[in-house]
């Protein structure tokens, strides 16, 4: 995903933002770094987090 690119779009906080990844006003989670995007499991929520690319 490219840096602020949408991610999700919710109403409510069904998902929270993790590292790389902002809230709008919305609930709209995007990305604020490019990369690889990540659904970690929690107990009650999914954590969503934009890994950055492996420079090579």
């Amino acid at each position: 995903v490219s840096a602020g690119s949408i991610i999700v779009r919710q109403r409510g906080s069904k998902f929270t933002a993790g590292r790389n990844v902002g809230t709008g006003r919305d609930w709209t989670l995007f990305a604020l770094a490019g990369g690889r995007v990540k659904f970690d499991k929690n107990s009650s929520r999914v954590n969503v987090v934009a890994e950055p690319a492996a420079a090579n």
